[in-house]
């Protein structure tokens, strides 16, 4: 087994545990506050992987360079303003629709990855990823009267255009990811996929940061009061990022966001038993053509 693939199936078990760390945080601070955490928090983490890797692992730092800055910046800003769009979506009563089609990215980062770096993606891989968009679009629209032929026809609607624009936004932050740490040259890829990380989020979190003031200063007061379980959505984001970028470093974009789908397995599965949370057959459906993309990306992709 390529080792690419057991770095993003555990990278989408922590990215499913940030996940439910943020959606407890966001009844007490807010999107804004919830989403300043998954970089704020993050960020030191960030660092120590990088030192970590220098001080006990021997590796030295990897030479920042001018091309490694501006993918670091086009992934960082594009991923800021994707999980804006996203969460704008929600404020929408019939938001399913868009979600479905932010669930797109990994068919626009095979595009972006194309466009940006000349990476063309075997017929295998390209065919497991529209297996597994499939399934998750499947997923997005389970719980509403959207039908497969609706969902085509609302593709001019506002709400698919915004997520849309989230998926794209999202593929060309992965792209720029992988390119980032491409960039550096050495001196592995794992300091090279750290370093993008530490770098990527200190800038997301001077972003963040400025707008936070800005805006709503009052939200500082309760990441502060709310600081433990920030620590634990700051922790395992890093790792699920490192994991990520890690990922990104050894193989195509496209193909690591296509195997990452599985994180919707784990949601299901925490849904099911913890939660007790019944899912209906239009999700079934979905999780299988998710886990046949998934067997036919690791298999002959």
């Amino acid at each position: 087994m390529e080792l690419w693939i057991p770095i993003t199936i555990a990278a989408a078990f922590l990215q499913n545990l940030r996940s439910v760390g943020q959606k407890h945080l966001k009844g007490v601070m807010g999107t804004t506050g919830a989403t300043f955490v998954r970089f704020g928090f993050g960020m030191p983490f960030a660092i120590l992987f990088v030192l970590g890797l220098h001080v006990f692992a021997g590796y030295p730092f990897a030479p920042i360079n001018g091309a490694f800055l501006a993918w670091t910046v086009l992934g960082g800003l594009g991923q800021i303003a994707a999980q804006f769009l996203l969460i704008y979506l929600f404020s929408f009563r019939n938001f399913a629709v868009g979600t479905a089609y932010s669930r797109t990215e990994p068919a626009q980062a095979a595009i972006f990855g194309l466009i940006l770096l000349g990476e063309v993606a075997g017929p295998g891989a390209l065919i497991a990823i529209a297996v597994t968009v499939v399934g998750v679009m499947l997923i997005s629209v389970a719980r509403t009267p959207m039908s497969w032929r609706n969902l085509f026809a609302s593709l001019v609607s506002r709400n698919a255009l915004i997520g849309l624009a989230s998926g794209t936004l999202f593929g060309v932050a992965a792209v720029a990811y992988r390119g980032a740490s491409l960039s550096l040259g050495g001196p592995n890829f794992l300091m090279q996929a750290a370093t993008t990380l530490a770098v990527t989020i200190t800038f997301q979190t001077v972003i963040m940061l400025v707008w936070m003031l800005w805006s709503d200063r009052t939200q500082m007061v309760r990441i502060a009061a709310a600081w433990k379980p920030s620590l634990f959505v700051g922790f395992v984001g890093a790792s699920a990022s490192l994991g990520w970028f890690t990922a990104m470093t050894l193989q195509q974009a496209a193909v690591v966001k296509a195997l990452a789908q599985i994180e919707m397995i784990f949601t299901f599965a925490s849904s099911v038993f913890f939660f007790r949370e019944h899912i209906n057959r239009t999700e079934v459906a979905g999780c299988l053509l998710i886990v046949a993309g998934i067997l036919l990306l690791v298999l002959i992709g």
